[in-house]
């Protein structure tokens, strides 16, 4: 048990697409696949499984500053609530539990994109499975996904063209506000003001500022390939209405 909480594990570290990589995303695709078969229940049902997976969220990041606290690893330069996966296991929750549709908007588009492409390529380094970091890290990433999903599928919302644009302007305004918090503490959150030290696809695009661009090119890609399954969906709507 001291290993699970270890601050410096000492047991296998973490592999990219090892076993339990593979099985953890496994796990996660199982959990939403489970949740799809309460599309049809009752109203008390659902609120409970939204307040429950709002508790997960809020429990796996709360327990995650406690974490760094008791090691001393908490810094206002790494772990301030600021990262788009942070904010959203907050949002999310209040998401889940009000059924705000504004958060589930970004929710949807930046939760999942984000959280998507942490869990295929954590930065776990040294804390494999079985440790507390592994499981709080897909508990956490992947609770944002699955309250994105069952949003959708269960609840019914949707995004539409115009939150596609809301979403797009609000995080450039995000970024533009992280910028100059980076500036005045010393972080680097959302990669804004540098590349990370540590090697990334970052190194193969130009230097800062530039970078930045490619990153608002790719995220654009993201959102719209996550906004074709409505886009066909109204397509064939329309043209079922016009026959």
């Amino acid at each position: 048990m001291s290993q699970f909480f270890a601050g410096k594990y000492t047991g296998t570290p973490f592999q990219l697409f090892g076993v339990a990589h593979i099985a953890a995303l496994f796990c996660l695709v199982a959990v939403n696949l489970f949740l799809i078969q309460f599309k049809n229940s009752s109203e008390i049902t659902k609120r409970n499984i939204r307040w429950t997976l709002a508790i997960i969220l809020w429990t796996a990041e709360i327990s995650w500053h406690i974490w760094n606290l008791y090691w001393g690893y908490w810094s206002d330069q790494f772990m301030l609530p600021l990262n788009v996966c942070s904010v959203l296991i907050w949002l999310s929750g209040f998401m889940l539990i009000f059924k705000n549709r504004p958060i589930y908007e970004f929710a949807y588009f930046l939760g999942i994109a984000a959280c998507v492409n942490y869990l295929l390529t954590p930065d776990l380094g040294i804390y494999g499975f079985p440790t507390y970091r592994f499981i709080e890290t897909f508990i956490s990433h992947g609770g944002v996904v699955t309250a994105a999903v069952y949003m959708t599928v269960v609840e019914g919302f949707r995004p539409t063209w115009k939150s596609f644009w809301r979403v797009l302007a609000g995080t450039n305004i995000y970024m533009l506000a992280i910028y100059f918090i980076n500036t005045a503490l010393g972080s680097n959150y959302l990669l804004m003001n540098a590349k990370p030290t540590t090697p990334s696809m970052l190194d193969l695009m130009p230097p800062w500022p530039y970078y930045i661009i490619y990153l608002e090119l790719i995220g654009i890609v993201i959102f719209l390939l996550l906004y074709l399954p409505f886009i066909i969906k109204d397509w064939r709507t329309k043209r079922v209405s016009a026959t």
